[in-house]
């Protein structure tokens, strides 16, 4: 399905979350392309980047990752969109469900093999 390592791309307004995202995934294997601090960032990242694997904070502040994911999904070869969030995913509804998103992973658990399971 992917390469050895598959390629990431991390979406999140905090700095420091993206950091922390990064080394713990690279240490897990996955090879960290780029990053984005909010959605137009994200899109036009993820067209440029063609990242196999984008993580997707919910909250962004100029949309929310739901409608970052399905302006991601328009674009037909789409890459895998995990949602994460420090809200639990009950907050959303079904909004998570419902969107194009594999999945999601609070940021609390968020890992190489957390990621992977919904990879697969």
């Amino acid at each position: 399905m992917w390469a050895v390592s598959p390629t990431l791309l991390i979406v999140d307004d905090h700095p420091s979350f993206r950091t922390i995202a990064r080394v713990l995934l690279e240490s897990d294997g996955f090879d960290v392309v780029g990053e984005a601090q909010d959605g137009a960032e994200a899109i036009e990242a993820a067209r440029r980047l063609r990242p196999e694997v984008v993580l997707l904070d919910v909250q962004l502040p100029d949309m929310d990752g739901f409608d970052v994911a399905e302006q991601l999904a328009a674009d037909g070869d789409s890459p895998v969109i995990v949602l994460t969030s420090s809200r639990d995913v009950a907050e959303f509804g079904g909004l998570v469900e419902r969107s194009s998103a594999r999945g999601f992973v609070p940021k609390a658990e968020l890992s190489g093999a957390a990621l992977t399971a919904l990879l697969h």
